[in-house]
């Protein structure tokens, strides 16, 4: 996994590393899933790079923004940049439903991640993104 070195003045620490601390800082399921989605993200792209933005998002890119991880009180929120334009043939979008541009999964406390169909959304989006830096 490539890193980046965009940190927006945060102590000097990675983004990497600022999006562990974040895991470790919720403490609860929040950062239990987090941390799921993280990995998913890393296995469906190897080559994804993480970002640390507008003051403590974690952002996910390869070519562009694939998605980002945002953590409220009842939801783990998943983002997807260009989701309007992605294939969802498993429905896994289920927020952000009414924008022209981004789609968002809002994952709640006990629910269960449809791995497979995530991973092949988060694909879907990279190549989306690479189709379009082709050009």
């Amino acid at each position: 996994m490539k890193k980046s070195g965009s940190t927006e003045g945060t102590s000097g620490k990675s983004p990497s590393q600022l999006i562990d601390a974040r895991i470790e800082e919720l403490g609860d399921w929040r950062g239990e899933m987090l941390a799921r989605l993280r990995a998913l993200i890393k296995q469906a792209d190897p080559e994804v790079v993480e970002e640390w933005k507008w003051r403590g998002v974690p952002v996910w890119e390869h070519a562009g923004i694939i998605c980002t991880g945002e953590t409220y009180k009842a939801v783990v929120k998943m983002t997807f940049a260009k989701g309007a334009a992605l294939e969802d043939p498993s429905g896994l979008f289920n927020s952000s439903l009414e924008g022209n541009t981004r789609r968002a999964i809002d994952f709640h406390e006990g629910e269960t991640i449809n791995e497979e169909a995530l991973k092949a959304l988060i694909r879907a989006a990279v190549a989306l993104n690479t189709s379009v830096r082709r050009r």
